[in-house]
């Protein structure tokens, strides 16, 4: 059985910054795709960033130069760095990982953290 087990969201002013975390335990074999997707209240669920095993990193346009993903291939870990945040970032966040588990791959969702920036 494999378990995300996100942290860090919480309440932020304008302009602050906040450390997303997501844990993958499990009998993993290998994980290839890490990522942060958001959920704004009536929208649907869109791609924040993503970074692949050799550490090439996508970002959406709304948050390039802003946000930072990242992860930790020894402790099957991924980040996300917010900075400058907006009113508009406010939404719950999920990550998202490819991973193996023996020879079979699985798609696996976080439980969503909650984010929102406001005065």
């Amino acid at each position: 059985q494999v378990q995300l087990v996100e942290s860090g969201g919480g309440l932020v002013q304008p302009g602050g910054s906040l450390r997303l975390s997501c844990a993958a335990s499990g009998h993993i074999s290998s994980i290839n795709t890490m990522g942060w997707y958001s959920q704004a209240p009536g929208k649907q669920r869109e791609l924040v960033a993503r970074i692949i095993s050799s550490g090439r990193t996508n970002y959406a346009d709304s948050v390039k130069g802003r946000f930072t993903i990242s992860r930790d291939n020894a402790k099957n870990t991924v980040y996300l760095q917010m900075t400058s945040l907006k009113p508009e970032d406010t939404a719950v966040y999920y990550c998202n990982v490819d991973l193996v588990v023996g020879t079979t791959m699985y798609n696996y969702w976080g439980q969503g953290t909650q984010v929102t920036v406001s005065s």
